[in-house]
């Protein structure tokens, strides 16, 4: 017989008392029953014999000796990243019950297990659910990979708290108003363009243009997601602020706009906390993390009345459902969107000549 497991179709039968059980690898059934088929042949005709089982790893050695190399190796530009893969395979490395069991042995009910340790060391959802992904992940891969016939689904946790923090206009002139350089500048292009930190950070002059557009433009080669890379035009404010960066480091061709004595030779997050945390000192403005920046802007955006795709292209987002957050349709603009049709569209215009005809007969 076959049957379905996650993605693909396995087959099983007896033969000469042994359960003989595979995976096919095929999402086809039709195929999946010719391979079934042409196993049972081979057996009978003596071509094979009953195949030993590959040895499952387990979940620590897999992470330690295939999973981390790949990560090292496919993330050596985002070192943060591999920070946050690494830190992952240590936490569930600590967890023995889900660390030392063999793939193939791991079960939602070792996955909840994992999720209830985590819990009474107090975690929040959100730190829960960042360790789920990672581990999501690399079972995803060991199937890729041929260590695992299929892996178990791992379904996040409700109630994950989002960084929903939107800086009042006000809150945000006077921490502006209380920041130093490089911060002034930095928070000025992130509360004006909407663009991630780290994108922010690594901005180069040759990636500057003056002419474009209104108040020119700046790009984004490279972020988080495969949309990162982006143009986004400059409002006055943020041209003001670069520009006279620009001319204070003598108008230079090349380089990255905020340099700094670090490992990557830019501003980091670390670069600018100790003047993020004075900022909020002298502004009296409620705590908040750089990141907020980014969301205040397209809650602005949102509100503005921009459409999800339009924003989703501006933010870099991957995915429309997260752009769909920020974009809340008030009744009125619902409303306004329907009268734009001009009911003709629907073929009952309350001008059409017909109409007209028979009010006049009336």
């Amino acid at each position: 017989m076959i049957y379905k497991r996650g993605k693909f179709y396995w087959y099983k039968f007896m033969w000469n008392g042994e359960l003989v059980r595979e995976s096919t690898k095929q999402g086809n059934d039709k195929v999946a029953r010719n391979m079934e088929s042409a196993h049972r042949t081979s057996l009978a005709k003596g071509e094979v014999g009953i195949r030993e089982k590959k040895t499952v790893p387990i979940l620590k050695d897999f992470m330690e000796n295939r999973f981390q190399p790949w990560a090292l190796a496919t993330f050596r530009d985002k070192p943060r990243t591999n920070v946050w893969y690494l830190g992952g395979i240590r936490r569930i490395s600590e967890f023995a019950p889900l660390s030392k069991a063999r793939l193939n042995e791991i079960t939602p009910e070792t996955i909840r297990e994992y999720i209830a340790k985590r819990q009474s060391d107090g975690l929040k959802t959100s730190s829960i659910n960042r360790e789920l992904q990672i581990l999501r992940r690399i079972l995803k891969l060991a199937v890729e990979w041929g260590a695992l016939d299929a892996a178990p689904k791992i379904k996040l946790l409700p109630g994950e708290t989002r960084r929903e923090h939107v800086i009042l206009p006000e809150e945000e002139a006077r921490y502006l108003a209380g920041a130093r350089e490089p911060l002034a500048s930095i928070a000025t292009v992130l509360v004006d363009t909407g663009i991630r930190p780290e994108e922010c950070f690594r901005l180069r002059w040759e990636n500057i243009t003056w002419i474009s557009g209104r108040h020119g433009a700046l790009l984004v080669t490279h972020g988080k997601t495969a949309a990162a890379r982006r143009v986004i035009p400059m409002s006055h404010r943020v041209r003001t602020a670069l520009e006279s960066r620009w001319i204070s480091a003598r108008r230079p061709d090349e380089g990255f706009v905020w340099p700094a004595e670090t490992r990557s030779g830019h501003v980091e997050t670390s670069s600018v906390r100790l003047q993020h945390r004075y900022a909020l000192a002298d502004s009296k403005v409620r705590p908040f993390v750089l990141y907020s920046l980014r969301h205040t802007f397209l809650t602005r955006l949102g509100a503005s009345g921009c459409d999800v795709w339009t924003l989703m292209r501006i933010a870099g987002h991957s995915s429309i459902n997260i752009s769909a957050r920020y974009v809340h349709p008030s009744a009125e603009a619902v409303l306004d969107a329907i009268e734009r049709l001009g009911g003709h569209n629907f073929g009952h215009s309350v001008n059409s000549p017909a109409q007209l005809q028979s009010v006049s007969a009336s």
